[in-house]
């Protein structure tokens, strides 16, 4: 599978008689399992008509910055959240200049300024431009800023020169796209995730359970892949396929989730623990179906184990991230759970009515993420859960080499990890 099976790319077109490659690489993309949405400039309309790519997308082009119709006239806003990464393919010598310069004055370079994501340039112009100075200038401000530049290739021009200028041609576009989500930073580790609910059997057809989706689990599994390390995967019962190249291990309760994430465990580096464990179970499993006789039914619960702390009690070398779901109190709680568990991180979220903005978390595809270590915390805002946990993972990495280095350290060095970047629930989602 592709490394953008599943990944929102913005494409941006300017104004280069390349554009017209372009829509090859709208198709290329999503024959990668990306989804696609196009920006157009004004320029780039002179090259290629928008509803060429609105057929080859699926999707409505996007062109004017100020466009009352769409998203009550914050659709470049909207379209900004939703990118995972922008491509710019072709990018114009003076789109490139327009960058650097901060500029905004069109929905594309409104975009690019208002998006955290990666932001990708695919440079296609006539050589002489490539190589003038303002242009190679340009080039070496956006890259200080983290700007991706994709070629430009070598070979013969529309215009009839040969040299650099030419834009890399759609399939090595694609292939070098997905290398950004790979970011190696957790190569050669072995990480082990708990994902979704838990069931406790009340009798042979009913059960004790929370409304926990496993999407956020799942993502990070995912993520944690993407960054070089492998993945077991142990999951409560969800309806969501396996991540790529990630071992999955299939459990029901609490007491199978600890016996599973034990032996997972075993020679691991580090334990993220999304799984929303049910705290308590029945203390008798009727044999048969519990009938509606009573207008009341007592029902005397137990205690069940702590599946984080007893693993780390167990593997007392595992770096453990846990998970808090919260409805109030958030970074009180969080640090309460950080401490009494013994583990060096703990994500914490908001559900239920404390998230409205992510719709109560349960089931969203969305959400965000305070994370806490030892004396520090970081904030990761609201994002679909494929980016947020790749954020998470970003900086779990981070902590985990230093804890490594000197354990106890990570958290009594202020560290910004996403400074140099553009930024780029328990569990519950």
């Amino acid at each position: 599978m592709s490394l953008l099976n599943g990944k929102r790319i913005l494409l941006g077109v300017t104004g280069s008689i390349a554009a017209y490659k372009a829509g090859e690489l709208v198709r290329g993309l999503r024959a990668a399992g990306a989804e696609v949405r196009v920006a157009m400039t004004r320029g780039a309309t002179e090259f290629v008509a928008p509803l060429t790519f609105q057929a080859l997308s699926g999707h409505p082009v996007h062109e004017e910055l100020l466009d009352a119709g769409a998203e009550a006239g914050m659709g470049h806003i909207e379209l900004a959240r939703w990118a995972d990464a922008i491509l710019v393919a072709p990018a114009s010598a003076d789109f490139i200049a327009r960058l650097v310069q901060g500029r905004a004055d069109d929905l594309l370079a409104a975009l690019c300024l208002a998006s955290p994501v990666p932001l990708v340039l695919a440079p296609a112009m006539n050589t002489g431009m490539w190589q003038d100075p303002a242009t190679q200038d340009n080039v070496r401000t956006l890259r200080t800023r983290g700007v991706l530049l994709f070629g430009p290739a070598e070979g013969e021009q529309a215009c009839g020169d040969v040299g650099p200028g030419r834009m890399l041609e759609p399939d090595a576009l694609v292939a070098q796209l997905g290398e950004i989500f790979q970011s190696g930073a957790l190569a050669g580790r072995t990480v082990v995730v708990t994902a979704g609910p838990t069931r406790e059997p009340l009798d042979p057809v009913r059960f004790l359970s929370n409304r926990s989706s496993g999407r956020m689990g799942f993502a990070v599994a995912q993520a944690a892949r993407e960054a070089g390390a492998k993945v077991i995967l142990v999951a409560g019962p969800v309806s969501l396929p396996t991540p790529e190249r990630v071992e999955r291990l299939d459990v029901e309760t609490a007491a199978e989730m600890l016996s599973a994430t034990i032996k997972a465990t075993e020679g691991a580096d580090i334990l993220v623990a999304t799984a929303a464990v049910s705290d308590y179970r029945p203390r008798e499993v009727a044999a048969d179906k519990i009938k509606k006789d009573a207008e009341e039914l007592n029902l005397p619960l137990v205690r069940n184990p702590d599946v984080l702390a007893e693993v780390k009690q167990a593997r007392p070398g595992l770096f453990c991230l846990g998970f808090a779901a919260e409805t109030s109190r958030l970074e009180e709680h969080a640090l309460a759970k950080l401490r009494a568990k013994g583990i060096e991180m703990i994500a914490a979220n908001r559900v239920g009515p404390a998230a409205p903005e992510a719709g109560g978390t349960f089931d969203s595809e969305v959400a965000e993420l305070t994370l806490y270590w030892e004396g520090q915390k970081e904030a990761l805002p609201l994002a679909p859960k494929d980016r947020l946990a790749r954020q998470l993972i970003t900086s779990l990495a981070q902590c985990f080499e230093q804890w490594r280095a000197e354990p106890g350290a990570a958290g009594r060095r202020v560290v910004s990890l996403h400074a140099t970047r553009k930024a780029g629930s328990g569990e519950g989602g």
